[in-house]
């Protein structure tokens, strides 16, 4: 299993996730010509794209989503509750290509779990992705982005995931001493708005196993933090405790905003 972020941050979203030469969209944020340039980055042919998954209605969500879908003959997948808030911005699809997906579906090879995050949204999901591996080891991956508080589910299917993506979107003293409104600033700090540094290093510590490979910080804020601070608040939090003795392979690293980072390859061993 491999995937990469594409783009990540409130000027658009998306996730790239595969399994050999098939692979699957979480998300398509940004314009259907700079999600298919991004893939060129990574030398991935956008034929092997099956589908695009939607998490949540927001616009640096979906973006994208029906521009591409026609231009790649792709089906959009979603719950009926979010099917109803974006079919307008989906545009004109095939039957075909409009799916209604239940909490657990499969796509590209891969099975798929929802479930809720807390998000001022109709409906936010984050996504557990799996695959049974030769060796009867069952290989996943957690993505949970735009949630205001560490929800139970989150702990329940995050918890010892192979590889996670997950949101750091904001410093809290840079949130409250800036320049946004005060209404806006009460929205990204609320429980339905999204988590801050020391709140998803928190969930880390509980959600980090031995088997842990990989953690990508998502959905930073251009205005309210910087990779520098995310990842110290992190590595502060890490430092000392059970994870880096257990796991001292661990990798961390930040999502770029505007481009992908490299393909990230789960080992099976």
């Amino acid at each position: 299993m491999h995937f990469a972020t594409l783009a990540s941050g409130s000027s658009g979203n998306a996730i790239l996730v595969g399994e050999g030469e098939r692979g699957f969209l979480v998300d398509c944020g940004i314009s259907a010509k700079r999600l298919v340039g991004n893939l060129a980055i990574l030398n991935v042919p956008p034929e092997q794209i099956e589908g695009i998954i939607v998490t949540h209605e927001h616009i640096d969500h979906i973006k994208g989503i029906g521009v591409l879908a026609r231009k790649l003959k792709i089906p959009i997948l979603a719950t009926a509750g979010l099917w109803e808030e974006i079919r307008q911005a989906a545009g004109p699809l095939k039957d075909e290509q409009k799916i209604i997906i239940p909490a657990e579906v499969s796509l590209a090879g891969l099975d798929i779990k929802l479930f809720p995050t807390s998000h001022d949204s109709r409906e936010s999901y984050g996504l557990k992705i799996t695959r049974q591996t030769a060796g009867h080891k069952r290989l996943s991956l957690g993505i949970a982005t735009d949630s205001g508080t560490v929800t139970q589910a989150m702990h329940e299917h995050l918890r010892g995931c192979d590889a996670l993506v997950v949101e750091a979107n904001h410093d809290e003293e840079k949130l409250w001493q800036g320049r946004y409104p005060w209404p806006l600033k009460r929205r990204i700090a609320g429980i339905y708005g999204h988590l801050e540094n020391g709140q998803i290093a928190e969930g880390l510590l509980s959600w980090i196993g031995e088997n842990t490979q990989r953690v990508v910080l998502a959905h930073l804020s251009e205005e309210n933090n910087t990779p520098e601070a995310a990842l110290t608040a992190v590595l502060r939090a890490l430092r000392g405790s059970r994870i880096a003795k257990e796991n001292p392979e661990l990798r961390l690293r930040v999502a770029p905003r505007h481009t992908p980072h490299e393909l990230i390859y789960l080992r099976e061993e």
